[in-house]
């Protein structure tokens, strides 16, 4: 192994990825807020808003989906310093993503109640009509700035593709800020406020969506960054943008269709297991959230970044270098989880029961910790390279075939309860970063990305289409 070239890559997978961490992690910190002001209403509570954030991943995942687009193009098109495509494919990124939100403000307003209620009819239970309504008000708060949370994602990843990765961390850790203390005042009712509660926090959490928007096109619109807009007029980069996206898009949303049946699986055997599941998740979420985010970006940099430049050969060492990197330190931080587990849930609820289920689903996901190091890795450098076809496939495989699959076999019809669902969860991670490295591994990315970046006149053909 070549030592010194690994600590190269290291040190600017860290100089890429540590303001992205900080990013993530007062957007784990502001989400965090979230469910500890919301667990102090009461459980239901707890659920409405769990429930809630199912469908509000919906615009996250499109989001994401057309970041990794952006993010894919913008990096290739910076190491070919093909500036103008990169400009343009930003701006159309940009645009899709404001115009796709827009659904999603109907939605949240004419069919929220029946959105939360499906939950207890997918298991032959009435979902408790105190869950209807506080989780029907916070998804239509919420839903009403989706617009401005694809930009905000979009936006946020174009720039990361350029290399910039402190302009975003800027700007989401000012928004953030003002979310954590905003759902803190609003839904608590301090310093004379009305307590709003769940209203409250949802309001917080769509007035920095906003704020997010806004400054991110602030900062693409001014002399700041070194991407700029582009009036948008070539269709090759519209196309290129969406078959990137579209996996990427796809994969979440399958992952978020596994979601649904599996939460209202947990709901089944009471609201203090499902409310485990979310306490439970958000801890393991909270402390590696920040560090996964942050390699799966700067692995899409390097990745994208030097096979604009003709190094394939480079391309796949960054790719592998990256994903050692997470197993190392993410999967070392979910094994000391398992021990700490009790202390760090104590802080989300006094409810003994829900603190038992949320100890063991944080243990769990401390188990699988190294497997989703490896898949986030691994996953965010075929998105660099314009593959996200293997991902997908990762995903929806994983999700559906163990996360839900295994689960509900084991707990329903095998009879183990919350205990099946523990053993599905922790076997889905695994499975995905098994398929991503065979992908990464063994499949033509390289050659691919070669040939998209030809297509669209971005220096493609100083490629040598091979990954030596």
């Amino acid at each position: 192994m070549d030592l010194p070239r690994l600590r190269r890559v290291w040190a600017r997978v860290f100089a890429l990825a540590w303001p992205v961490m900080a990013e993530q992690t007062f957007r784990t910190a502001m989400r965090t807020t979230d469910i500890i002001v919301t667990a102090l209403f009461s459980p239901a509570a707890v659920v409405a808003i769990g429930l809630a954030d199912l469908y509000a991943r919906f615009p996250l995942r499109i989001g994401l989906g057309l970041g990794g687009g952006a993010i894919a193009l913008s990096s290739q098109d910076t190491g070919a310093d093909a500036t103008a495509n990169r400009d343009e494919a930003v701006t159309q990124a940009i645009l899709i993503g404001a115009l796709a939100g827009i659904p999603f403000v109907f939605f949240g307003v004419f069919l929220g109640e029946a959105a939360i209620d499906v939950f207890g009819r997918l298991v032959g239970r009435e979902t408790p009509p105190e869950v209807v309504a506080l989780g029907s008000a916070y998804l239509a708060i919420v839903f009403a700035t989706a617009p401005a949370r694809h930009v905000a994602l979009v936006g946020a990843r174009s720039l990361q593709g350029t290399g910039d990765t402190r302009t975003p961390m800027y700007v989401n850790v000012l928004a953030n800020s003002v979310n954590i203390v905003g759902s803190a005042v609003f839904g608590l009712g301090l310093f004379g406020l009305p307590r709003l509660e769940i209203v409250g926090v949802g309001l917080a959490t769509a007035s920095a969506n906003v704020l997010t928007a806004a400054l991110l096109c602030a900062a693409i619109w001014g002399s700041h960054t070194e991407a700029d807009f582009a009036r948008p007029r070539d269709l090759t980069i519209t196309r290129q943008l969406l078959r990137v996206s579209a996996p990427r898009v796809a994969e979440g949303f399958g992952s978020e269709a596994a979601e649904f049946p599996f939460n209202a699986l947990l709901l089944g055997f009471g609201e203090a297991v499902n409310a485990g599941f979310q306490i439970g998740r958000r801890v393991y979420q909270q402390v590696t959230g920040p560090l996964s985010r942050g390699y799966n970006v700067a692995a899409s940099v390097l990745v994208g970044q030097a096979l604009g430049a003709g190094n394939p050969s480079d391309a796949r060492f960054n790719g592998w270098a990256v994903a050692a990197l997470g197993l190392c330190t993410i999967g070392g931080i979910g094994i000391a989880l398992i021990g700490v587990a009790p202390r760090v849930v104590s802080v989300f609820t006094g409810d003994p029961e829900t603190a038992r289920y949320a100890v063991d689903f944080a243990r769990v996901y401390g188990i699988a910790g190294g497997g989703l190091a490896c898949f986030s890795a691994l996953s965010g450098s075929l998105q660099g390279a314009s593959e996200t076809r293997i991902p997908l496939v990762a995903r929806v495989t994983g999700m559906f075939g163990l996360f839900l699959g295994a689960s509900w076999l084991l707990s329903r019809t095998a009879g183990l309860g919350p205990t099946g669902a523990y053993a599905g969860v922790g076997l889905a991670y695994w499975w995905m970063a098994v398929v991503v490295a065979a992908g990464f591994h063994y499949t033509g990315w390289a050659p691919r990305a070669a040939d998209m970046m030809s297509e669209r006149g971005s220096g493609g053909e100083r490629e040598s289409g091979t990954d030596d």
